[in-house]
Parts: C-alpha cells; structure tokens; sequence
C-alpha cells in the first residue's frame, strides 16, 4: 500500500501567488511543510529554484514550479476540479481570466512614470476592472455561489485569496459592488477547515 508522499511548499513569508495552494491542503486535511523564505535569503536560493522564482512545491524532494500547475495537480489529487471534465476546464477558464486581470493590475502597479500611472488606474477603474469584475460577479450569482455550478474547486480558492489581494490594494470597500464575490468569500472563508487555517497562519502585509 503507497503513502502520501511528503510535501513542502517553498515561498516568501506572504500570502501571494501561494495562498490558494495554501487553502487546497487545508481543506484537504494534508500536512505539508509550510517552507517560508526571508527575502534577504532569496538571492542565494534564486538559482537553485526551476526558472528562479517562487513557490515551488517539492513533492518527495522532486521541485515542481508554477503556483497554476502546483494547485492543478493537487486539486486532481484532492478531488477539486468539479465532477466533470468540463467542470475541470471551467476551472482553467476562468482562473486563466483572472491571471489576465491581475497582469492588467500589475502593469499599473509597477508603472514609475506619475502621468502614465494616472492614466493606467483611471482605465483600470473605469474600465478594465469593472468588466472583468461584473462577468466574475455574475458568474458567481448564476452559479450559485461557486465558480463552478454548485460545488467547492480550487477556482474559489484561487479566488477568494485574489480577492484579499484586491481589498489590499483597492480598500476594504472596494468588493461592495461585487456581491456575488463578497459572498463567495465569506462562504469559503466559513469553511471550518479553511476558517481553522485563517485563523492560525502566520501575519502578514500581503
């Protein structure tokens, strides 16, 4: 009879791009060792990491990069990508829609120029964000309450620890529009086991 193979999740001490692999072995019930680098260590470990970046998941010491392909294998593994094939693809769809939105969000947070800057929020608030917003909303709504129809995937948990990411940058307020998704994250953050996780892991600003 195989084991379980051992776990470590290797990232920075932050929520980030490792959150929802994160929630996966919470909800899960697996133990994992939760490996987090300080960021003076991170230069000297850069290249020691497939293609030099974070997280990385070792599974049996073998290193697995891409936080998308690291949260795809243990939502197979843990029976979290929907009952069906095509729930499984819906789950890539729309965390792939959400990857585009978070890149639009990351040019405008890396922009130095004051006027270009400017001119990227005004787009993102009064463009970009709503539209990709209002179809996630809606989603949501029609689907009662899930990314998929009717059941739990690791595409809420991709989600819901997105959504954290966008209060921090947008204000408390800013899911108010949006309450499909608000409730999509207080209907996973209520799951006992993702609640027990929120309530023990470590605090951090991002």
């Amino acid at each position: 009879m195989s084991s379980e193979p051992t776990y470590k999740l290797i990232y920075f001490d932050a929520r980030g791009r490792a959150e929802h692999i994160r929630y996966i072995f919470a909800y899960a019930g697996m133990k994992y060792i939760d490996e987090r680098i300080p960021d003076e260590l991170w230069p000297e470990l850069k290249d020691s990491m497939p293609y030099g970046q974070l997280p990385v998941l070792e599974i049996d010491g073998k290193q697995v990069a891409q936080s998308h392909a690291v949260g795809r294998y243990l939502a197979k593994k843990f029976n979290l990508t929907g009952k069906t094939d095509y729930d499984a693809m819906q789950c890539d769809m729309h965390i792939d829609s959400l990857e585009d939105l978070k890149q639009y969000i990351n040019i405008y947070r890396v922009e130095e120029d004051p006027e270009r800057k400017q001119a990227k929020k005004m787009e993102l608030l009064e463009h970009t964000i709503p539209y990709y917003m209002n179809k996630f909303d809606e989603l949501v709504t029609k689907n009662g309450g899930n990314i998929v129809p009717d059941v739990t995937t690791w595409a809420d948990f991709v989600f819901v620890t997105a959504l954290e990411s966008y209060e921090l940058i947008f204000g408390p307020y800013a899911l108010n529009k949006y309450p499909g998704l608000r409730a999509l994250q207080k209907k996973i953050n209520s799951i006992p086991a993702i609640a027990d996780w929120l309530a023990r892991r470590p605090f951090t600003e991002f």
